[in-house]
């Protein structure tokens, strides 16, 4: 007999970074272990409030062999690993603690990601979760770190002469200290739903084949 505990989702607790951005943007996350890397930049879209409009890629290192992990392109000069086959699981069992991620191969946006602990799931709470971070992410499409640089600077003088097209181009004045809390936790929560619905369809799958 299978006990239940064998039943008990393991989660990572994860901090993402956002490289080369001071005062830092970071983010703390809680995902299952089943979460693929292609679930894993679904999290981190949603939570950074980035919109998916482009490509990324992992990189990960383990016992001096280093792969990167995206959307394979047979026609690509980039050889990757497909994203949506590989799990967070596996990879901490071989030991990962630390890994990068990159969004939009234009303006770049290197992440740091650290495994920060790994444990049992709280049965009270659905997965993925935001948990903690500071200060909000660039726009997309900016420019990249210097765009990203100016575009601050600019909405934080307001006789800046590039202030007003720079608000008309992204619709409002941007509050680097506002993380905008409600809009992650929707994301997050529609990724946590779809996941329910997910788990119960296997469920239910496995209930009809015994």
């Amino acid at each position: 007999m299978i006990s239940a505990a064998a039943h008990v989702d393991r989660i990572a607790c994860i901090k993402i970074v956002l490289d080369h951005v001071e005062p830092a943007v970071w983010r703390r996350v809680e995902v299952p272990l089943t979460t693929s890397l292609r679930g894993l930049h679904e999290v981190i879209q949603a939570v950074m409030l980035f919109e998916n409009y482009h490509l990324f890629d992992f990189t990960i290192e383990i016992d001096g062999q280093s792969r990167r992990y995206g959307i394979p392109d047979p026609d690509g000069w980039i050889k990757l690993s497909d994203a949506k086959n590989t799990k967070l699981g596996p990879l901490t069992d071989r030991g990962l603690k630390r890994f990068a991620y990159t969004y939009d191969f234009g303006d770049n946006w290197e992440h740091t990601l650290t495994i920060e602990a790994i444990g049992d799931a709280d049965p009270g709470l659905e997965y993925p979760r935001f948990v903690d971070g500071a200060r909000r992410a660039p726009p997309e499409d900016v420019g990249g770190i210097p765009g990203f640089e100016e575009f601050v600077e600019a909405m934080a003088k307001p006789r800046h002469p590039e202030r007003k097209r720079l608000i008309e181009w992204y619709g409002r004045v941007f509050d680097p200290e506002d993380i905008d809390l409600p809009t992650i936790k929707a994301n997050i929560a529609r990724l946590a739903r779809r996941r329910a619905i997910g788990k119960a369809a296997f469920a239910k799958s496995r209930r009809s084949q015994s």
